[in-house]
């Protein structure tokens, strides 16, 4: 490889390293933003208004549409569930061990476990009750904000997206991927206030958590990468 193209390679790749650097901090932002929102209470009209607005008017415990619908919004919220982000984390790690990239392995485990225990930990933080203006149509069993669906939905298939496109060379099917990631993402929030176990902003406020906390691996994993490299060359 010639100097210029060493040069114009390591200008992009810092140019893409601000960008994700611009996103984390935007999304850190937004999150305290919508939490200091919800703390003050200022949320709380606009989030039972949304809500109710997926219901049928004269009987809430009816979610808004068919019966179909009802039940894919159960397969939708179930993409988001424990059972099966374990098993895409797990399958996923094992091929990547197999492989022998242990530290792609590593990556993946510690960007969702990791992102686990900080969506815990706020939600005892900030203990925010379930909504009670409507019938639950999903078992839950933690505080609700942030939604912990769609916060650890959001760095699941973000995180594997990312490094599906790293093993492809065809823009528009990189593009594909990660619509299809960020689409299966919001389907797992809005399924989640679909259901009524959710305000919506808890859902927004774990999609902006999730996406900063996905990214904040991306960038930690691509530094070391880049250190990685220059430091053999």
């Amino acid at each position: 490889m010639t100097e210029h193209n060493q040069e114009k390679k390591s200008f992009w790749r810092e140019g893409i390293s601000l960008l994700v650097l611009a996103l984390i901090t935007g999304g850190i932002w937004l999150f305290v933003e919508i939490a200091d929102e919800v703390v003050e209470g200022d949320t709380h009209h606009l989030d039972s208004v949304i809500l109710l607005s997926m219901r049928d008017p004269a009987d809430t415990r009816d979610p808004w549409g068919p019966e179909w619908l009802e039940e894919m919004g159960r397969d939708f919220t179930a993409l988001g569930g424990m059972g099966i982000l374990f098993l895409l984390i797990a399958g996923t790690a094992g091929g990547y061990l197999l492989k022998k990239q242990h530290k792609t392995a590593l990556l993946i485990v510690a960007a969702v476990f990791g992102g686990l225990v900080i969506s815990l930990i706020l939600k005892q933080g900030f203990d925010r009750p379930r909504p009670d203006l409507v019938p639950h149509g999903s078992y839950v069993y933690t505080k609700s904000f942030p939604s912990g669906h769609s916060m650890l939905s959001a760095i699941t298939y973000l995180t594997l997206g990312s490094l599906m496109v790293r093993t492809v060379k065809n823009r528009s099917l990189k593009i594909y991927i990660m619509a299809l990631s960020i689409l299966i993402t919001l389907l797992v929030g809005l399924s989640r206030v679909y259901l009524g176990v959710h305000w919506p902003t808890d859902v927004l406020a774990g999609w902006t958590a999730g996406a900063s906390w996905a990214l904040i691996c991306w960038f930690v994993a691509a530094r070391a990468s880049i250190h990685m490299r220059n430091s053999k060359s």
